[in-house]
């Protein structure tokens, strides 16, 4: 069951254990709560950008590219859910914002994945559906910034270069008659062209894989329609005694798709 949250439950959950810093800029409720996604089940996952580094025996450094090179980390039980809280700096995000700017943009960088790390990638893509718990106008202008950078580009052009990849694995094997292998590849070119065409239509957070069918019915793009992958994504149509024709259907797809995406 999908469930919405109570924002100012939270509130009174982090200001009652003291987990809002005084010189917190913005306390952002992210992932599948944030969404209407999560469920009984579900842990609250909560950004908080300050000024100043959190300390304490309680948290945990994380290590990031940036500087200072570490955000601070904090887990608790509470309201028969985990909470896992990430304590930013507002200069890491500007560090972070910096790297997807139109003037750091390099598209061989991005095509090898190599221009954010993942957890930077995910602070950047969950701004865009993050729900503001402090710091609505701190938001506001952080998604505008965003929206004016590079980041889509990014995405879009690390997903077509990761299908890529992957296409050409799948051709090598299948002239190795490795079909086991071929398909196998075939299904990360799937994943990684639509992921390429859900980011080209402004639905991020291509690496958490549950979610996929959701943002695709959100973005609803017009280049294939949700049946069409669905069907390919379930292997409805794969046949064991002939794997190659399954094969080369998405093959065909996604050199297709790649065509028709921009990035």
């Amino acid at each position: 069951m999908l469930m919405q949250v109570d924002v100012s439950r939270i509130l009174e959950t982090l200001h009652g254990r003291h987990l809002i810093p005084e010189t917190c800029r913005a306390a952002l409720l992210v992932g599948s709560a944030a969404r209407g996604w999560s469920n009984r089940k579900s842990d609250f996952d909560i950004y908080l950008v300050s000024t100043v580094p959190r300390s304490g025996a309680e948290f945990v450094d994380v290590s990031v590219p940036l500087q200072p090179p570490v955000v601070q980390w904090h887990t608790f039980y509470a309201d028969n859910r985990g909470w896992d809280l990430a304590y930013w700096l507002d200069d890491q995000v500007d560090q972070m914002l910096d790297k997807v700017s139109w003037k750091q943009f390099d598209r061989v960088r991005s095509e090898s994945g190599d221009a954010l790390t993942l957890r930077e990638e995910g602070f950047l893509e969950r701004l865009a559906t993050c729900v503001p718990l402090i710091g609505e106008d701190w938001l506001t202008r952080r998604r505008a910034a965003l929206d004016e950078s590079a980041f889509k580009s990014v995405m879009v052009t690390r997903s077509l270069g990761a299908a890529d990849r992957a296409i050409e694995d799948t051709l090598g094997q299948l002239e190795e008659r490795d079909l086991n292998s071929a398909t196998l590849s075939a299904r990360m070119a799937l994943r990684h062209t639509v992921d390429a065409l859900l980011e080209e239509q402004g639905q991020y957070e291509s690496n958490n894989l549950k979610w996929r069918a959701r943002r695709f019915q959100l973005a609803n793009p017009s280049k294939l329609s949700f049946a069409h992958y669905w069907e390919l994504e379930t292997m409805r149509d794969f046949d064991p005694e002939d794997p190659s024709k399954w094969i080369n259907e998405v093959l065909t797809l996604c050199q297709d798709l790649a065509l028709k995406i921009e990035a």
